[in-house]
């Protein structure tokens, strides 16, 4: 059974740094993209980064320059370096990996699969 465990939030200055972190475990064959998205109250949630296995990344657009997703394939794990924090910046990050190859009975599926969420707020 796949699971996504994601620590690392936290209550910091603006300026301030945080790193995310989130581990995948279970028997896992492979994972397409682990990301990271956010949710601010009354906001929709939100992709924030995204790292695909072969290490494309993509950001969305207010956090480039500041924040740097990173994975360790061989750990099912990815990083969220978040430098420059700022009070908007506050939310509910969740962790997201795509196109989770792995056992179920004896077959093998393919499936997304959320952490919880962990928060980070930025104090002005």
């Amino acid at each position: 059974h796949v699971q996504l465990q994601a620590s690392g939030g936290g209550l910091v200055q603006a300026g301030g740094s945080l790193r995310l972190s989130c581990a995948a475990s279970g028997t896992i064959f492979s994972i397409d993209a682990m990301g990271w998205y956010r949710q601010a109250p009354g906001k929709a949630r939100e992709l924030v980064a995204l790292m695909y296995s072969g290490g494309r990344t993509y950001y969305e657009d207010s956090v480039k320059g500041r924040f740097t997703i990173s994975r360790d394939n061989a750990q099912n794990t990815v990083y969220l370096q978040m430098n420059s924090l700022k009070p908007e910046d506050t939310a509910v990050y969740f962790c997201n990996a795509e196109r989770v190859r792995a056992p179920v009975g004896d077959k093998v599926r393919e499936n997304d699969y959320w952490g919880q969420g962990t928060q980070v707020t930025v104090s002005s």
